[in-house]
């Protein structure tokens, strides 16, 4: 059967595939013949792509990120022409929080290691501002998004399996994303699949299909160590079954999509640090994640940002080991009250951004301290420390405040992924949406088993 026939029950009549698209598909082609003359191994999954389109349905149209309405009463004092934003939407936040992340991590990979002094050494007094595009690169996201998209995998799967057999064991299918990822990082399934391997000779689902996804891009060590420790024993990190005692900001960095899983705010929480106990066992390295995760949850609904930071505070307040996150939580507010930092007082105060409660710190205050998605992600990610982790979190907290709309349209562009990213998102709120979808191709797309 032919690729366009095949994938023909997701098109709307009249609607083409995109130049760009059918480019992106024959360069991948390329790519997978080229690695199998190289002797490397092209997962069945990865040699699919020849088949079904990459990230994107036939019917696929880039997001509108950019509408804008005229200001009706007028200019409203600010001048002749005034252009105002409406408020995003719930999908439109979800959206800008994944896609802001990923640009948040992007802008900070570039920089990810270095002090301040060196960035300023090479991007000027103000640090970095854009991608770096030299070399006709710029926009590569790193482990930080990698995760992100994994996690919202799970989300999906779980939610596709409690649908079609009453399950609800969300856990388990976030696992099992993480050890598809754990795949994607250089690790054969056989090695990386533990228990999953079982039922899935191959790691199966849409999103491990896409080639880009096997980039090695700086994975954190606990990560790994945590995930192939699984693969080996089948012992799944929890608040009380510890896999070790870091509390990196490896579990922060990938919480967000946990907004989505329940409209409770303190369910949201537990599934949020939940998430990151999977590989992170220190109370800092996973309540960190849930207060982030409460946080995005707060402003998908259409909460203040502060409004949002308290309620999230609130229910951080009432677990065991929360000292450390909220005294750094607190620190934020308050540095972010005295206006826009210099990377040396975020240092000084909040800390470099390597462990969870410092790393959500530094994106609130960065999302304080700002009144705009641009200037917060610059804050977020001038620093000597984990640039990219700070970025993305940052990211995910004004994309959802602000919306895609906000998302500067020169960084979407050369985005990496950027096309996998919107599918995905957008597929999550179709999934978690009044009516979800119920047909083979999805159950293919998103196995529920």
């Amino acid at each position: 059967m032919e690729h366009d026939e095949l994938v023909s029950k997701h098109s709307v009549p009249g609607k083409q595939v995109p130049p760009e698209v059918r480019k992106q598909r024959e360069e991948t082609r390329a790519r997978l013949r080229e690695l199998k003359k190289q002797g490397k191994y092209v997962s069945p999954e990865m040699a699919d792509r020849t088949k079904f389109p990459i990230g994107l349905d036939d019917n696929y149209e880039p997001y509108p990120l950019h509408q804008k309405t005229e200001n009706a009463s007028g200019d409203g004092g600010r001048g002749e022409g005034h252009i105002h934003r409406i408020a995003p939407t719930r999908k439109e936040r979800f959206v800008g929080s994944i896609l802001a992340g990923a640009v948040g991590d992007a802008l900070g990979y570039t920089v990810e290691f270095e002090s301040i002094d060196g960035i300023r050494g090479r991007y000027g007094d103000a640090g970095i501002t854009d991608f770096d595009r030299r070399g006709g690169r710029g926009g590569e996201i790193s482990d930080d998004t990698q995760m992100t998209l994994f996690t919202l995998e799970g989300l999906i799967r779980a939610h596709v399996r409690r649908r079609l057999t009453g399950s609800d064991d969300v856990l388990l299918a976030v696992q099992h994303a993480y050890q598809r990822w754990l795949h994607t990082q250089g690790n054969q399934w056989a090695n990386a699949a533990g228990m999953f391997g079982a039922h899935a000779p191959a790691p199966d689902g849409w999103l491990i299909s896409n080639p880009g996804l096997f980039a090695t891009r700086a994975p954190g060590n606990t990560c790994i160590t945590a995930l192939r420790t699984f693969a080996r024993t089948g012992q799944m990190g929890t608040f009380t079954h510890h896999l070790n005692d870091s509390k990196g900001c490896g579990g922060v960095m990938r919480a967000a999509p946990a907004a989505l899983w329940s409209d409770d705010a303190a369910e949201v929480f537990h599934f949020g640090a939940a998430t990151a106990a999977l590989t992170h066992s220190h109370p800092s390295g996973y309540l960190s994640a849930g207060t982030l995760a409460v946080i995005v949850h707060q402003l998908l609904a259409g909460a203040d940002l502060r409004a949002a930071i308290a309620t999230a505070h609130s229910i951080l307040l009432r677990w065991d080991g929360h000292e450390e996150q909220a005294r750094a939580l607190d620190a934020a507010i308050d540095l972010a009250s005295a206006g826009r930092p210099t990377p040396e007082q975020i240092a000084e105060r909040l800390g470099g951004g390597w462990v969870g409660e410092e790393a959500l710190a530094i994106g609130v205050c960065a999302a304080l301290c700002t009144d705009n998605l641009t200037d917060a992600l610059i804050v977020a990610v001038n620093h000597s420390g984990d640039s990219d982790s700070t970025g993305a979190v940052c990211g995910n907290i004004v994309g959802a405040h602000y919306g895609p709309a906000a998302i500067p349209e020169s960084w979407l562009a050369t985005l990496e992924l950027r096309d996998v990213i919107e599918t995905i998102t957008r597929d999550a709120v179709r999934e978690f949406g009044p009516e979800p979808p119920s047909t083979p191709d999805w159950d293919q797309r998103y196995p529920g088993w």
